[in-house]
């Protein structure tokens, strides 16, 4: 790029090249003499690129780096304007001026974001206007904080953008006005997300309803029932998500049940939901997913009547909220109904051997479970768990009062359990999770006390790696630097071998980064090079078993790089 012929001298004599420019091949097919200036011209390699090669170069690199990249010639800063089809504004006022040029330069945008702060004016109509002359092949937006924009913005911004596909909004001020132009204009909207929509508080005006949408979610609204034609007559939806809104939602569950309704996915979260609700709910018969999070309304009534009509049920999340309303009665329905279960998390609820004797033996396909706060959990019910769950691969247990004895029980059931995760459960010890991972080499066994958690990605998946108390820290801050005079040195030499194989695997640095206690004496405690080659054999073999689900091709071919 530019730049003159670099090499260095080896001790045998060869040279190498190591500069991006070469000499110009004339054509008799010798090149000039790189010693010669007066015939050597700079040549930028990266002009036999084309442009679909070096955009393909820039969606590797982070935000800052592309940047900086632009800024080196002409071409680059074509080539990244024409390529970049995801932005992120700051949507301040100040920038208006800037907006033609700036979407002269990224013309190809199809992902756009506008934040704008609470202390700072927002950009205008005039401005999303601009905006959407400019963009028309839009197909997803995200509006926040953007206040000066009105009813009138939205509805020119709607009829120039008939290209959007998802659209999120979030403490703004246009109204029901502003969200039905978008429905009515923009005929392959699928998403919608709406959140502290403040036009909407005292609109007499309803929301009308749509012949795409697919997915809608309303959070935090004072008047959100305004939206009860939308979410009920839309044929095409598929997921209800409905979080933290005031007033009484029970109405609106009704004219959903009453209706011809295809959705699949419902989440009620800290509403005014009765049993009334949950019984229009059970109409849907096409209900797979249905989470009720802190409705405290909610009883074993609704659930029975869920149970007992929406048999296709997959996936249950139930926070009780410790009300002590929903317990082994729904669940005993919903073991004896829905068969297909194969995920099932209880967060506050009661529930005792009775009802989760049953859910173990009638869903035989249940994969994952997650009991949490519930002070009727024990022993006794993991056992019964352990025993009859065997299609069961993650298991979570938070909050209850289960003993070494209970975390046993898994030694010898649920055959295919692949990650245990035990926490604040005060009478189990370090040591039980120790054993089992002895007993269970392939299970991932994650505790509290000696270990924390960091997430990761491996392969485009997002992992969970095991980190263990600080025993001392080379200055790179990667594998621990343990010094020994009998001998350990080859013993450390073969750990670093082994790990040279996942250097490049985003897995080392947050496997295997000692972290320091709090108490200071910890900081000093060495162990011996035995027992530092085990800890870290274990977390490797668990961090390898952990995405076998996701990737078994791979997880297999570094299983066996480790071992040998």
């Amino acid at each position: 790029m530019g730049q003159a012929p670099s090499s260095t001298a080896e001790s045998n004599g060869r040279e190498i090249d190591l500069g991006l420019s070469s000499p110009v091949i004339i054509g008799g097919g010798e090149s000039t003499d790189p010693g010669n200036s007066d015939t050597v011209r700079d040549r930028d390699h990266t002009d036999d690129l084309p442009d679909e090669c070096l955009a393909h170069v820039f969606q590797y690199l982070g935000a800052g780096d592309r940047k900086r990249c632009s800024l080196v010639c002409k071409r680059w800063l074509f080539v990244d304007g024409q390529n970049r089809h995801r932005l992120s504004l700051d949507a301040r006022d100040e920038i208006f001026p800037h907006l033609a040029s700036m979407f002269d330069r990224f013309d190809s945008v199809t992902k756009l974001a506008l934040r704008c702060d609470r202390k700072s004016v927002s950009l205008s109509d005039e401005a999303l206007v601009v905006i959407s002359v400019r963009c028309s092949n839009l197909t997803r937006v995200k509006l926040r904080g953007c206040r000066e924009i009105t009813d009138l913005g939205m509805v020119e911004f709607a009829k120039n953008c008939g290209n959007l596909k998802k659209l999120s909004v979030g403490s703004c001020n246009f109204g029901a006005k502003g969200v039905n132009a978008m429905v009515e204009h923009c005929k392959v909207l699928e998403e919608l997300s709406v959140k502290r929509l403040r036009g909407i508080h005292e609109a007499p005006e309803l929301i009308c309803s749509s012949s795409s949408l697919r997915s809608i979610c309303l959070k935090e609204l004072v008047n959100g029932q305004v939206f009860e034609p939308l979410v009920a007559n839309t044929r095409t939806l598929k997921t209800l998500k409905i979080i933290r809104c005031l007033g009484d939602w029970d109405k609106v569950l009704k004219t959903i049940g009453e209706g011809d309704s295809s959705l699949s996915e419902i989440h009620l979260e800290r509403l005014q939901v009765s049993d009334f609700g949950l019984c229009s709910i059970s109409k849907c018969s096409k209900v797979e997913t249905l989470h009720l999070v802190k409705t405290p309304e909610c009883s074993n009534y609704g659930l029975i009547d869920v149970a007992e009509r929406c048999k296709l049920l997959r996936k249950l999340h139930i926070d009780g909220w410790r009300t002590n309303r929903i317990g082994d009665e729904g669940l005993i329905a919903v073991a004896k109904h829905c068969l297909n279960l194969q995920e099932l998390v209880l967060i506050g609820v009661n529930a005792t051997h009775m009802s989760l004797a049953a859910i173990a033996s009638n869903c035989e396909k249940l994969e994952r479970l997650a009991l949490c706060g519930s002070v009727t959990i024990g022993d006794t019910e993991i056992a019964c768990i352990a025993k009859k769950c065997g299609a069961l691969r993650k298991f979570c247990i938070k909050g209850c009062p289960v003993s070494d004895l209970g975390i046993e029980a898994l030694a010898v059931g649920c055959p295919n359990l692949v990650k245990l995760k035990v926490r604040k459960c005060k009478v189990v010890t370090g040591e039980v999770g120790d054993w089992l991972r002895e007993r269970r080499r392939t299970l991932v066994v994650c505790m509290d006390g000696d270990v924390s958690e960091a997430t990761v990605a491996v392969d485009g998946e997002v992992e969970t790696a095991v980190r263990e108390p600080r025993v001392g820290q080379a200055d790179g801050g990667g594998v621990p630097e343990v010094v020994s005079s009998n001998g350990g040195g080859s013993r450390l030499a073969m750990i670093r071998s082994k790990l040279g194989f996942l250097g490049g695997r985003n897995l080392v640095t947050c496997t295997f980064r000692r972290w320091s206690s709090h108490n200071d004496n910890d900081c000093n405690q060495f162990r011996s090079i035995d027992a530092l080659f085990s800890i870290i054999d274990h977390q490797v073999r668990n961090k390898i078993q952990s995405f076998r689900e996701v990737n078994p091709t791979r997880s297999s071919e570094m299983m066996q790089q480790w071992v040998r």
